[in-house]
């Protein structure tokens, strides 16, 4: 059976023909514009070159960052070293390694007189493997202070401590048995260290035994004397050449140590 064909009427033919035009420009108009959004898109600007201007630090802070990376390494705020005293120990121990006076730059050793007599403030580090070796108690000068050290002297017979920068040198036996002499490298500080016979020994009046009878510590002639079972260790672990400093914050000694602030 034949579908009935159905009529068109010639006022939609009409309507037709006349919208064809419109139509077919704006199918036209439209792939015109995305071919344009095509070819826009596919533009790149020109490459853009940035300059890295590298940040230079100067000596002074890497230093301070290399001694902030070691005192962190060895424990330093566990232990109660001060950052201060650290701080001048590691610029000073610097300072000597360049001027060649160090025969040993492994080890470097720290008497931090900033704190009470009562407190381990003997600090002996391993510089090379960053690791703190010895932590001990140490005596200061009887007429240096009581339980903290206040005053400090040169001189002949003072029975003060000298603060400062030294050198181990050689071991010897005396009263006190194995004991470590030690050069004062400091011109009016502690140079006189020899004379005065400041020498690290063993003592009886210093250390936990000691501190179980009395409230601080014992007090020496000058010399930062240590527990006499410590002695031994300590000694071995820091003679023949190594770095010793004695801190205080007195601004008197780190105004005027060359060391400090050449």
């Amino acid at each position: 059976m034949k579908r009935p064909f159905k009529s068109v009427s010639f006022g939609s033919m009409l309507c037709f023909f006349a919208l064809y035009p419109v139509l077919i420009s704006g199918t036209h108009k439209t792939a015109s514009a995305l071919d344009a959004g095509s070819t826009a898109t596919n533009i790149l600007p020109p490459a853009v070159t940035v300059s890295v201007i590298p940040v230079i630090k100067s000596e002074e802070e890497l230093l301070q960052e290399e001694a902030n990376a070691l005192y962190d390494s060895i424990g330093g705020k566990k232990y109660g070293l001060s950052p201060k005293a650290f701080a001048c120990a590691f610029k000073g121990y610097k300072h000597l390694l360049e001027k060649k006076q160090l025969n040993k730059d492994d080890v470097l050793s720290i008497c931090d007189f900033s704190l009470s007599s009562r407190r381990k403030r003997m600090f002996v580090i391993d510089v090379e493997q960053k690791k703190l070796l010895v932590n001990t108690w140490v005596a200061h000068g009887r007429n240096s202070g009581g339980e903290y050290a206040r005053s400090f002297s040169n001189g002949m017979e003072s029975h003060k401590s000298s603060l400062g920068f030294y050198v181990t040198r050689n071991t010897y036996y005396g009263e006190h048995g194995l004991a470590l002499k030690i050069k004062g490298l400091e011109n009016g500080i502690n140079d006189k260290a020899d004379e005065r016979n400041i020498v690290i020994h063993g003592s009886e009046y210093v250390g936990a035994k000691y501190l179980r009878s009395n409230r601080v510590n014992g007090r020496s002639f000058g010399c930062p004397a240590v527990p006499k079972k410590d002695s031994d260790k300590v000694i071995q672990t820091i003679k023949g050449g190594t770095c010793l400093f004695i801190y205080h914050p007195t601004t008197k000694y780190l105004t005027k140590s060359k060391i400090l602030n050449d």
